[in-house]
């Protein structure tokens, strides 16, 4: 049984996942185009980690980034290959949107890449909607941004 929660960042099983996510990201697009939040990021003020665990494994992650103005940022999400096609990003992604209904927040937006057509459609079927590029993703050709109204 999935359960999630928001969990600190710095546990071995959630590096592991974080490192994981990296290496794909990395493989997929060159670094000055990679936004992946560190550790030390995670770990700041106004940024939650929500973490999808099946028992005591890890099986994806997803943080918040709020900017303090009633919106916020998606960032690290990630799903561990033994986990995907289980709806493990779902569960994050509704646990998410409860969270930030529930802390005041009005708007999501996030950054993905066109190489992951599969996290486009998943953020479409759940309601986010393409934008314009905005803030250190504008002028990026492998940044796709979208977002969604709460």
């Amino acid at each position: 049984m999935l359960k999630v929660a928001i969990e600190p960042p710095r546990t071995s099983d959630i590096l592991e996942l974080l490192r994981l996510g990296d290496e794909y990201g990395l493989s997929l697009y060159p670094a000055e185009s990679y936004y992946g939040l560190d550790i030390d990021d995670l770990e700041k003020p106004g940024v939650s980690v929500f973490v999808a665990r099946d028992g005591t494994t890890a099986a994806g992650i997803v943080a918040l980034v709020d900017r303090g103005d009633t919106t916020a940022e998606i960032k690290r999400m990630f799903v561990s290959e033994a986990a995907r096609g289980l709806g493990v990003a779902g569960l994050l992604i509704a646990a998410l949107e409860q969270y930030a209904r529930s802390t005041g927040l009005t708007v999501i937006q996030l950054e993905t890449g066109p190489k992951q057509p599969a996290a486009i459609s998943l953020y479409e079927k759940h309601g986010y909607q393409h934008i314009a590029q905005f803030g250190q993703y504008i002028g990026d050709a492998s940044s796709v941004c979208m977002q969604k109204a709460l």
